[in-house]
């Protein structure tokens, strides 16, 4: 039986650790995947996604070699004219990286910085969950993502 607050904790590493911590790429997992790892103790993580300004991806934690949890996801920039990939990905940094530190990953979260405001709703809670973020700029959603994921047994 996993430890679910062992895990969340794990989560929270891992993904502070490797994209909103400018993690380095890991080996591809699938032709033409962008992939990032990160390792602490007896779980392991991997981030696999595809695109850069629509980007669908997965990410599955394992315990002991056995996947116990995981994520999908879809992104898009809804107004290319509005705001480029670059300042999407350094909101998203910044809200995220936040949200982290403040010992959570899943929504009831906003962040506002550089005129940009960012979202992030969910259903759920770390066992079976749905969500969606968002940014804003002038009022207007600029980029959205929709996640769900859950346990794995």
């Amino acid at each position: 039986m996993i430890n679910l607050d062992q895990l969340h904790d794990f989560i929270l590493a891992a993904k502070s650790a490797s994209y909103i911590g400018d993690g380095e790429p890991t080996t591809s997992c699938r032709l033409s995947s962008h992939d990032l790892a990160y390792q602490a103790g007896d779980y392991r993580y991997l981030d696999s996604y595809f695109g850069g300004s629509d980007f669908i991806g997965e990410e599955v934690v394992y315990h002991q070699d056995h996947p116990v949890w995981g994520m999908n996801y879809y992104g898009k920039l809804l107004e290319p004219d509005m705001i480029s990939p670059e300042e999407v990905g350094m909101m998203l940094k910044h809200s995220l990286s936040r949200m982290y530190k403040a010992g959570r990953f899943l929504g009831g979260w906003s962040h506002t910085q550089d005129g940009l405001t960012y979202h992030d709703t969910s259903q759920g809670s770390l066992d079976h969950f749905s969500g969606r973020e968002w940014i804003e700029k002038n009022g207007e959603m600029v980029y959205e993502l929709v996640y769900h994921g859950g346990l794995i047994k």
